[in-house]
């Protein structure tokens, strides 16, 4: 086999190893024959909903399953064909063989990403918070980029996205903004951007042109399902009112529409402006607190491979999961894979799909790659 067969070979290879870890290979086979057995069962469909969440799991594990082994058919049928051409000293049909693997390895890693979004929420809508660190103009200039480049990935996947509040900062960027994305595994894909992203650059608003070092962090958690339910005793609640300070709209700076909700005995705080009507957005910013307690429950079900996700820390040095570095050359390296890119305009553009497969990957492997931050 030729170099560039064999490597496509090992990704294919790579991608369907890590599938079968993540599914626990022999136990989904065995968890489908029970779903299949149960779909045939009559007295399932007296519960709609018990069937309804049978009829997912079903279907979940029939296209990972399926897929799993349809490529690795196709690979061994492609294999066989470079074998042939090789032995009759097809050119042609060698090209064809290793045409097959390359769209085959890059099937595999597509299929590896879509199986690998399989948590409880993953399939769920979500919110994005992004907070400026210290640093004044500089981190409050840096968060607002992150809020274009969250805007912009949504957007490349075709989600519809919402700014649900949004603080201004006092000379230009933002303080804290926070983002709703609408679209199928839209949180299991942004999931794992949860933590402390770090800027190195020449800053605009430096006369002498100085380096400068800037951090934000970013909070992702899902959209709460109708389907579950999460208590709130209301005496648990601090409830405040303010006027909306975000751009455009005739409400805002006008009435105390905004709506602030601090949840005491987690501390966290949820806010919503969107809407001029002080109604409409209490009730966003109650759901949105609900999302937040329902991610904190699902950090704690993963602390066990997962700690780091349990709770925010402290944004500056030493809790950032990637930087990104515009001067004096051009990379973004996340500090937790080791994923990089030499291309940080289009990385700022919304080019996170890299990234956010290499941590799902993590997640399964539990492998932590030893990688030097970059100054």
């Amino acid at each position: 086999m030729r170099a560039e067969g064999q490597a496509h070979i090992d990704r294919i290879e790579a991608a369907l190893a890590l599938v079968r870890k993540f599914l626990d290979w022999d136990r989904a086979l065995r968890r489908f024959d029970e779903l299949n057995a149960r779909v045939e069962d009559p007295k399932l469909w007296d519960n709609p909903k018990e069937a309804e969440a049978v009829m997912r799991e079903r279907r979940r594990l029939e296209a990972s399953i399926g897929a799993v082994n349809y490529i690795g058919q196709e690979m061994a049928d492609a294999i066989e064909f470079i074998e042939l051409g090789e032995m009759e000293g097809d050119e042609a049909t060698i090209g064809e063989g290793l045409s097959s693997l390359a769209a085959l390895a890059e099937r595999a890693d597509n299929d590896k990403v879509q199986a690998l979004l399989a948590g409880e929420a993953d399939a769920s809508d979500t919110y994005i918070e992004v907070h400026a660190g210290a640093g004044g103009t500089e981190s409050q200039d840096w968060a607002e980029m992150l809020q274009r480049m969250y805007s912009r990935w949504a957007e490349r996947h075709g989600y519809k996205v919402e700014l649900v509040d949004y603080h201004a900062g006092e000379q230009a960027g933002i303080k804290s903004a926070t983002l709703l994305i609408k679209g199928e595994n839209a949180y299991g894909y942004a999931k794992t951007e949860s933590g402390v992203h770090r800027l190195v650059r020449i800053s605009p608003y430096d006369s002498s042109a100085r380096r400068h070092t800037s951090f934000s962090s970013i909070w992702v958690y899902p959209v709460v399902d109708d389907n579950i339910e999460i208590d709130i005793n209301p005496a648990d609640l601090k409830i405040d009112t303010y006027r909306a300070s975000g751009a455009g709209g005739q409400h805002v700076n006008t009435t105390d529409s905004a709506v602030r909700i601090t949840h005491v005995p987690s501390g966290i705080i949820v806010a919503s402006q969107n809407d001029r009507s002080q109604h409409k957005n209490r009730a966003t910013a109650m759901n949105m607190l609900k999302a937040r307690l329902y991610e904190t429950e699902l950090a704690k079900r993963e602390a066990a491979t997962n700690s780091e996700y349990n709770a925010k820390t402290e944004i500056g040095w030493g809790h950032q999961i990637r930087s990104y570095v515009l001067q004096p050359y051009q990379l973004v390296k996340d500090l937790r894979t080791g994923v990089t890119s030499t291309s940080p305009d289009d990385v700022l553009d919304g080019a996170l799909d890299p990234f956010m497969a290499a941590a799902l990957s993590q997640r399964v492997t539990g492998d932590k790659v030893d990688v030097e931050d970059v100054d």
